[in-house]
């Protein structure tokens, strides 16, 4: 076998992806479908990167490769990583109830591992008033106990028995991120940032919550919607109630770029945060009552512990989890076997939805090449 051919072919497909994704990209933002960054690596080896875009609704800021994105529900997998890592140190365990940390809750037999794979019937804090009124009439947002209020009024017992089925929640997120703070001794933004952040080598990722504290700094993009045909800031619209949960923590608000989502695919590959058994035990899916799977939909084979986890015939296992707010669109994908990763940070919200599904569709086929 001719290994020097070989090595060819690999770098003549590396750079078709390249171009590919680049075009693919440039056309999805010329259709209003894409603002922001891609990274795509194979191997620990970066082949595809870039930027399109502005990050301000303006026109006048271009978009960088290191921009800083909002990643919405992509988050959930820190905080999934932050239970790992106080499970290891003895600090929690899987099975413990959430009246051990927080007794007022009535939530009788909902445990840590009912929150991470959705199945504890904890309601979403999206769909709540409280929390709203008080960012409505005091002209205040929340701090991020607040959660553990709406959890104790939302009116007595669990949406559904723990385990019977699966209901995305927020809330039960919400709610992991006082667990782990309360666990831990420190604030959960700490928490992360000395266990999960800084041993990655992600020093431009942290908690944000950039409606009461503001935007640490001009390469922080803004989210922008729609507003009689131009983009205007989330600030700016009807969708700004948003900002009444920013100071909640858990299931949003960290923010980072597609280097730092690069290194951190590099740190779970090389066990620098979590160990290959951590890891196989996030990416192994719940499990309801009754014996199914949680999580199940399109080729989802489940929910694990803040990832939706995929099976390939020739790539193998995947995992991965997409975000939303307005005017936000994310997305990461681990190819855990074939050492692939993918990553897009989006912050307009689409013109053109058609043009949106083909730019994902697009994107995840030149990766799966």
């Amino acid at each position: 076998m001719d290994m020097g051919k070989n090595i060819d072919m690999d770098k003549n497909m590396n750079m078709d992806k390249k171009t590919a994704m680049e075009n693919v990209a440039r056309t999805a933002y010329e259709k209003g479908a894409f603002n922001g960054t891609w990274l795509y690596a194979e191997n620990g080896v970066i082949v595809s990167k870039g930027a399109v875009g502005f990050r301000d609704a303006e026109d006048k800021l271009p978009m960088r490769e290191d921009s800083v994105f909002e990643l919405a529900s992509i988050t959930k997998q820190f905080t999934a990583a932050a239970v790992m890592l106080l499970v290891r140190s003895g600090r929690l365990r899987l099975e413990d109830e959430v009246t051990k940390f927080y007794p007022q809750l009535p939530y009788p037999g909902v445990t840590i591992r009912h929150l991470l794979t959705h199945t504890g019937g904890v309601p979403n804090t999206y769909d709540d008033n409280l929390i709203c009124r008080i960012y409505q009439e005091e002209k205040r947002i929340p701090k991020s106990d607040i959660v553990i209020r709406f959890l104790s009024e939302s009116g007595g017992e669990p949406r559904f028995a723990p385990g019977e089925k699966f209901e995305y929640s927020n809330g039960g997120y919400n709610l992991l991120a006082e667990i782990v703070a309360k666990a831990a001794g420190m604030p959960f933004e700490e928490y992360l940032r000395k266990n999960v952040f800084e041993p990655a080598g992600m020093f431009r990722t942290g908690i944000c919550h950039v409606g009461s504290e503001g935007f640490p700094h001009n390469n922080f993009v803004r989210n922008m919607v729609l507003k009689d045909g131009r983009y205007i800031l989330v600030a700016d619209s009807e969708d700004r109630d948003v900002f009444a949960f920013d100071g909640l923590n858990g299931d949003d608000y960290v923010y980072t770029d597609i280097f730092d989502m690069f290194f951190w695919d590099r740190a779970l590959r090389e066990e620098t945060v979590l160990t290959r058994q951590e890891q196989q035990l996030m990416y192994t899916p719940g499990r309801l009552t009754n014996g199914e799977t949680a999580g199940v939909h399109d080729d989802v084979i489940g929910y694990g512990f803040g990832w939706e986890i995929k099976k390939d015939p020739s790539l193998g296992l995947i995992v991965s989890h997409s975000g939303g707010m307005p005017g936000l669109s994310t997305w990461f994908e681990r190819f855990v076997d074939a050492n692939r990763m993918l990553i897009y940070l989006n912050c307009r919200e689409s013109q053109n939805q058609q043009a949106s599904d083909t730019f994902w569709q697009a994107m995840r086929s030149a990766a799966m090449s």
